[in-house]
């Protein structure tokens, strides 16, 4: 069961739609990501906002409809109240959006019950550049 965890967590990073089986229905792990990804809109946060990641779990059921409430069991540390509540209702809000899932009766069989972590990353600046940028200007050469 974890490895289903996992890589619904790798595969949201990006993949492309036509892993969608010929009907249109969600056949894969890869193209539930897509999906999923496809119904993600971030919230809009002033320009200098870090932005966040929040990870969600939740099951769906063979119908692709969603099983219980999703849970959110990670939020970036340091986001301020008002951060974390934007950022909740776009994860749920997503959620919804794509809910029903049109599954393939294979994936439906297959994924049914079974929890998944999603991880949502809208970090607004690249989390290594600027220290990076600080090694480099320290570096003497000869």
């Amino acid at each position: 069961m974890r490895w289903l965890t996992v890589m619904v967590a790798i595969c949201i990073a990006g993949v492309s739609p036509d892993t969608m089986a010929q009907d249109g229905g969600v056949a894969n792990l890869a193209a539930m990501s897509a999906r999923l990804k496809g119904c993600w809109q971030p919230p809009a946060l002033p320009r200098d906002s870090a932005g966040m990641e929040i990870t969600v779990q939740f099951t769906f059921r063979r119908d692709g409809s969603l099983l219980g409430r999703p849970r959110i069991t990670y939020e970036r540390h340091d986001a301020t109240d008002g951060e974390r509540i934007l950022y909740r209702t776009a994860v749920m809000e997503a959620l919804q959006r794509c809910a029903p899932m049109p599954f393939t009766s294979g994936m439906g069989e297959a994924i049914a019950g079974r929890p998944l972590t999603i991880r949502f990353d809208d970090r607004r600046t690249p989390p290594k550049a600027r220290e990076e940028k600080r090694a480099w200007l320290k570096t003497k050469t000869l």
